[in-house]
């Protein structure tokens, strides 16, 4: 690790908080360890998840996505390992680009791992991501929680979730750990978990342990994930009906609205914050 200064800042989508480190040449190596020391809250900066800022044409991830989406958003879990994806940190990474002054309101499209995710930067702040269809594999799943167990519905936003509805949200429990889920081979990787309550018509509160990340204050493509299971168990079909359905989902840091539309597509709508930026300390930087 160079011991050159590294500029971060630290935002969240609805408290789903991110460190976020500017590397559009991609000249940084983030080895997992280092990753997992910034999001540390007691050791680091703290965080959920890190966002990686890099142009689509330096990553070689990203570059067959560079010619509809300049910037690539190389995201972290907070233990350092590579996700997929993330819906809230697409929308702080959109808000971070136009602050920068890279991206103008509008309209944009930022390549991630899941594919790439059009965005719409809105005059009231607000922030709505395409999170693409989404896939509901037919294998059946349980997921577990001191001694209670309920089934759950899989679904796939590009990173996989298992969506189980509860009586109370305190009956996850503390979802520091991952909750056991059978069988074991449907999530070979590992999944998230979504636990979720009724709240009114088309209104949801739920609670998430994120793969990697242990439980967070929101969740986008959970959000996702649960808005189209609860569609689906109210007997809501966009692609059936040809009318889009909207769903209100309530998480411990805010609130998303989610609507599935009847070609599949999913977009979700929230706000984003940047709260600080600086630079990270070399010396510090050598030790970690």
């Amino acid at each position: 690790m160079s011991t050159s200064q590294i500029a971060f800042l630290k935002g969240h989508g609805t408290e789903n908080d991110f460190v976020i480190v500017p590397d559009p040449d991609n000249a940084l190596t983030l080895p997992a360890a280092l990753v997992a020391r910034l999001c540390d809250r007691r050791a680091g900066i703290g965080g959920d998840g890190l966002l990686h800022v890099v142009r689509s044409a330096a990553h070689p991830e990203a570059r067959s996505m560079a010619g509809e989406a300049e910037w690539f958003m190389d995201y972290r879990n907070a233990d350092g390992s590579i996700a997929e994806m993330c819906g809230n940190g697409v929308r702080v990474f959109a808000h971070y680009l136009q602050r920068a002054g890279l991206v103008e309101e509008g309209d944009l499209t930022v390549a991630t791992r899941g594919g790439p995710k059009r965005v719409h930067l809105a005059k009231n702040g607000d922030i709505t991501v395409s999170m693409g269809q989404a896939l509901l594999p037919d294998a059946s799943v349980t997921v577990s929680v001191d001694g209670r167990s309920w089934p759950a519905r899989n679904v796939n936003m590009g990173n996989p979730h298992a969506v189980a509805f509860v009586d109370d949200l305190e009956h996850a429990g503390d979802l520091f750990t991952a909750p056991p889920f059978t069988p074991e081979a449907v999530y070979p990787e590992g999944v998230n978990v979504e636990f979720v309550v009724d709240r009114g018509p088309r209104h949801v509160g739920m609670r998430v342990h994120e793969r990697g990340s242990g439980e967070t204050r929101s969740c986008g493509t959970g959000a996702c994930a649960v808005a189209v299971a609860t569609a689906r168990r109210d007997g809501a079909d966009p692609a059936v009906t040809g009318l889009p359905v909207t769903y209100r989902v309530d998480l411990p840091g805010g609130t998303l609205v989610i609507t599935e539309h009847p070609d599949g597509a999913v977009d979700m709508t929230g706000p984003a914050v940047i709260v600080a930026e600086g630079v990270i300390d070399p010396a510090w930087l050598e030790t970690a």
